[in-house]
């Protein structure tokens, strides 16, 4: 009977024995006798996994040096945590109203992650809103130069040195008033008429390859010379390249969407400022 409790007793202590290291996987450290548990440095781990990378910049990966990076900075946090805790700084009004505003924004962006996992962008939405860019800039494209001056008299004088033989580049670097193209000879690089305004785009595509205004072209920014230096039919993107952008402003809109929505049924006495 006795050998058989101390049976029983050795085969205990032993199943502790081989738990122990089971139990003790399950954390990255002990700290002043409280445990510091794996599950917290995955959750770190996954977030910065899900953060965007700067434009250029290859996707984040796991890796043995960014585990380490971050059990380090997991146990750092826990020795920082319990001293924090043994000051009682846990109880201060400043802590927790950082709190307060911290559960606001990690609830708010949960909503807005779940609508977005619940309303993906829809790939005939995004082909039919190409479509409908593609026919609003199809056609023509004209590349054009051009000298923007404020008086009529200045226009129709630079006008002149041009029939006389000056070169239309070097006027327009000396007296455009247009910033975005002076520097460049007046050049407005390759450009669909609908994006200027009605009175330059009318003048521009009346005009013959290499030829210039006889009369200055006035429009809500000033008097313009405008010179025609080539057309083209319209170069548009395919679908395919295009497709991942204007499924992302899909999205983006739809969020906005159901922002505003929110906004508008809710119940409130509140005057927002715009």
């Amino acid at each position: 009977m006795k050998t058989s409790r101390i049976a029983k007793a050795a085969a205990l202590a032993a199943s502790l024995t081989l738990a122990a290291p089971l139990v003790f996987a399950q954390n990255i450290a002990i700290v002043n006798g409280k445990a510091v548990p794996k599950a917290r440095a995955e959750a770190m781990i996954e977030q910065i996994l899900k953060q965007p990378q700067q434009p250029g910049q290859p996707p984040q990966e796991r890796s043995p040096e960014l585990e380490q990076k971050v059990k380090d900075e997991v146990v750092l946090r826990e020795i920082f945590i319990q001293e924090a805790e043994r000051r009682g700084l846990q109880g201060s009004a400043d802590y927790k109203a950082q709190m307060e505003l911290a559960r606001q924004s990690i609830l708010i962006r949960a909503l807005f992650q779940d609508f977005e996992k619940k309303n993906k962008p829809d790939e005939a939405e995004a082909k039919a809103e190409y479509d409908k860019i593609k026919a609003a800039n199809g056609g023509q494209e004209y590349r054009a130069r051009h000298i923007l001056v404020e008086k009529e008299d200045e226009a129709k004088a630079l006008i002149a040195q041009i029939k006389g033989g000056a070169k239309f580049e070097d006027l327009a670097k000396k007296n455009s008033k247009d910033p975005g193209s002076a520097e460049n000879g007046g050049d407005l690089d390759w450009a669909n008429p609908g994006n200027y305004v009605p009175e330059f785009s009318q003048a521009m595509t009346k005009l013959q390859k290499g030829q210039v205004t006889d009369s200055p072209v006035k429009s809500q920014f000033g008097f313009h010379i405008i010179k025609l230096e080539d057309v083209r039919t319209a170069q548009f993107p395919s679908f395919d390249e295009v497709k991942g952008q204007l499924m992302q402003r899909q999205a983006q809109a739809k969020l906005a969407k159901f922002r505003d929505d929110l906004r508008a049924k809710a119940k409130t006495d509140y005057k927002f400022s715009e």
